[in-house]
């Protein structure tokens, strides 16, 4: 792990390993003294990309050409992004995530995700990605069904979205596997008093 500091401001970056940071690519120190921007390890970093002050980057993500990440954006691991894609400050960017080319995230994407649009809204599950992670078919199943209950419900216009959160969180079937408790967790995190909230979406009616 290295630090590149100056010491008259005060402001660090710190750039795990094995990165690849290609050409035109900008990263910005921290803003202050108490706080850092971090890239974490494994990450490919494509040309003319850009990661504001006080960003944390995770490890083994993917930004292909002109991501744009402004300050204070979070990004877990193994997210990918398509070409010019732009994320609002103080989003967070959960792990396993795609986010379509041409996105303009103004809002957070929640774990196992996919977004996109110019107002990016969920479009399911990464469901390519989670196979390629190793997410065993079953896992993903369990996903997918947490994932209708919430977003795709068959009545939603009988009842809210905090109620049917809440009913996925009591059902202990899906419970049951640790990546359906993360996901809800990850939701759940993003209506915090500090958060921006989750990126839109349809109610859906569930075929």
């Amino acid at each position: 792990m290295s630090r590149l500091e100056i010491q008259d401001d005060e402001c660090f970056l710190e750039v795990g390993d094995n990165n690849d940071i290609r050409e035109h690519t900008s990263i910005h120190r921290s803003s202050k003294s108490t706080d850092r921007t971090v890239i974490g390890n494994n990450n490919l970093i494509m040309g003319s990309c850009h990661i504001a002050h006080d960003c944390k980057i995770g490890n083994s993500n993917i930004f292909a050409n002109n991501t744009l990440l402004a300050g204070h954006v979070i990004v877990e691991d193994y997210v990918h992004t398509a070409g010019a894609t732009v994320v609002h400050q103080f989003c967070h960017v959960g792990a396993y995530s795609f986010l379509g080319g041409g996105s303009v995230v103004s809002q957070d994407v929640p774990k196992y995700m996919m977004v996109s649009g110019e107002r990016a809204e969920l479009h399911g599950l990464n469901v390519v990605g989670l196979t390629r992670c190793g997410f065993s078919n079953t896992e993903i199943r369990s996903l997918k069904t947490a994932y209708r209950r919430i977003f795709m419900p068959k009545y939603a216009n009988t009842r809210s979205f905090e109620e049917r959160l809440a009913d996925v969180e009591k059902n202990e079937e899906l419970t049951h596997f640790p990546a359906v408790r993360v996901m809800l967790k990850s939701i759940r995190d993003s209506f915090a008093q500090d958060r921006r909230g989750i990126c839109k979406f349809r109610d859906l009616i569930s075929s």
